[in-house]
Formats: structure tokens, C-alpha cells, sequence
């Protein structure tokens, strides 16, 4: 990798391995809708709406990436109407613009990253969100793209991630942490579904992975741990970790509908990628603790 496009740079993901392929000497460029400002970090920021088929054909025709990360996506867990549209342009139309474009300009790989809450592949199972839904048909239009024209794209379901770093504080591992350093206690749902934890460095090298392996091209690959964790033993591992007294309260938030459980088929991974998870779900807390409280601190 020589030059790689980054989209989703300003995202938790984007930012992290925007940062490591800075450590392999990787030309890195960015694009985002919104002006940004360079801070001499030797990322190359591009301004483009990745859902105008138009402007990124012109984007991708001047930088002429050898490797795309797309990870900009519209993310939310709201299972309301009012999703549908945004996911649908954000996720799916832009992705698809996107494959469209590097079909014609041609690269060398094009990693996109999914989630867990999309159905397995040869499930019947009904999308359980529209965000589910979008992701869901970008993995199918993907397959589309490498069976007729050849794309060099890989698929990735990447499962629960947490870690250090800038983050919706809506997600449930920084709420937990950020309301119990302030002393309150955070309002959870009970707690009782189970969730395959993976920490950001370990979809750092997953997704690093995928751009260099020949043998998942074409198809979808699981970035996740292999093992379930209730919310509740991770909410109670984060207060024992931080070594306060106060508890989460448990039950005083609904459940959403149709929560998923999944776990990421991680021996088929582990068969086709030079690469597993080395971090522990507790060394991963007390990270991600440790940078909250400097963050606080600051």
C-alpha cells in the first residue's frame, strides 16, 4: 500500500487507522462532507459528498487511491421510520457511488466495513433496524461488483467495538464509563444481551488484514473476538475496574426490539487472514478507562 483513502477519517475506526498506516509510511488521504482543517498530521484531506455519483468520479479519478477503507456510514441503533431515508443515502447510495467509481478508476482493494447487526449470510432472518437493512444490501451489492466486474472488494462484519477515542457518548461502553467517573450512575436496559466485545486496535490489524490477503476477495469476513459477554458483566467489569461504589441502573431503560445476538464466526476468519484478536476484553476496558479519565483531566 502506497496511497489509501480513508472515508469515516473524523470516525472513532476511521481516526485509528488513520494513525496507523501513518506508522507504515502509507500516503494517507481523507474525504469528508464537511471542511477540514489539516494539522500538519500528513493526512490529505479531500471535501466531497460521497452520494453524487459525479463528484466521485472527478475525487477518485484526481487521487487515484490504490487502497479504499470506506468506513463513513450513517450509524444508529433507532428502529423508527425516520432512519430509513438516512441510512439508505448514506450507507447504501454512497457506497454503492463508490464502488462505482473504483470499477471505473480501478484500485488495487476495496475494504468496506459492516456490522454485526446484518444477518449472516444464507440466514432468512428479516434485518432487524434500517441501518441493519443498508448494510445488509451494500454486502450484496459488493458481491455483485467482484462476481461481474471483477472489483477487488472485501466485505467485513465488524462486531462491538470499543476503546479509546473520540465516540458518540450515546454508545454503551463510553456512557457507562464517562457517567460512572462522574459519579452517576448510568441508565441501562437489563442488561442481559449478550455481545461479541472486540477493542479498536485489534479491527485496526483485522481491517489491515483484509486489505492484503488474497483470499477473501469477494467476500465477507468476521472481525470480532469469538466470544459473548452480557452488557451487564461489562457494565459491572467497568465499575469494578474504575473502583467505584456506584452501580449501573439496571432495567431503567426498555430494551430495543429484535437486539441481535451474534457471535463472529472467527475460525473461518482466523482459515483465511494472518490475524486474531490479542487483547483481552479486561485490558481493553482499563485502556479505554485510563484515556476517559486524561480526557477528563484535560
Amino acid at each position: 500500500m502506497r496511497r489509501v483513502l480513508v472515508t469515516g477519517a473524523t470516525g472513532q475506526i476511521g481516526a485509528h487507522l488513520c494513525k496507523r498506516l501513518q506508522t507504515e509510511r502509507v500516503e494517507v488521504h481523507a474525504v469528508s462532507r464537511d471542511a477540514q482543517v489539516e494539522h500538519g498530521d500528513e493526512i490529505r484531506w479531500w471535501r466531497s459528498d460521497l452520494r453524487d455519483a459525479d463528484a466521485t468520479r472527478v475525487l477518485l479519478a484526481a487521487m487515484q487511491p490504490e487502497v479504499v477503507f470506506h468506513l463513513a456510514a450513517c450509524v444508529t441503533g433507532g428502529r423508527g421510520p425516520q432512519a430509513v431515508l438516512p441510512t439508505l443515502e448514506h450507507n447504501l447510495k454512497a457506497t454503492v457511488s463508490l464502488l462505482i467509481a473504483l470499477t471505473e478508476v480501478g484500485c488495487e482493494r476495496i475494504v468496506l466495513a459492516g456490522s454485526l447487526e446484518e444477518p449472516p449470510d444464507g440466514s432468512t432472518e428479516v434485518c432487524s433496524s434500517p441501518y441493519a437493512a443498508s448494510k445488509w444490501s451494500v454486502r450484496a451489492y459488493a458481491r455483485m461488483f467482484h462476481a461481474l466486474y471483477k472489483t477487488p472488494v472485501v466485505n467485513t462484519r465488524i462486531f462491538m467495538v470499543y476503546g479509546p477515542g473520540k465516540q458518540p457518548n450515546a454508545r454503551f461502553v463510553p456512557y457507562v464509563i464517562s457517567s460512572l467517573l462522574s459519579g452517576e450512575a448510568p441508565k441501562v436496559t437489563g442488561g442481559l444481551r449478550k455481545v461479541d466485545w472486540i477493542y479498536i486496535d485489534d479491527v485496526i490489524e483485522g481491517l489491515l488484514a483484509c486489505a492484503k490477503s488474497q483470499d477473501v476477495l469477494g467476500d465477507t469476513v468476521d472481525l470480532g473476538s469469538g466470544h459473548l459477554t452480557e452488557l451487564r458483566a461489562v457494565a459491572l467489569l467497568v465499575a469494578e475496574l474504575i473502583g467505584t461504589s456506584v452501580r449501573p441502573d439496571f432495567g431503567a431503560i426498555a430494551d430495543r426490539p429484535m437486539e441481535q445476538e451474534r457471535v463472529a464466526n472467527v475460525q473461518r476468519t482466523y482459515d483465511r487472514l494472518d490475524w486474531r484478536p490479542t487483547t483481552s476484553l479486561e485490558t481493553g476496558l482499563r485502556n479505554t478507562i485510563a484515556w476517559f479519565q486524561t480526557e477528563i483531566q484535560q
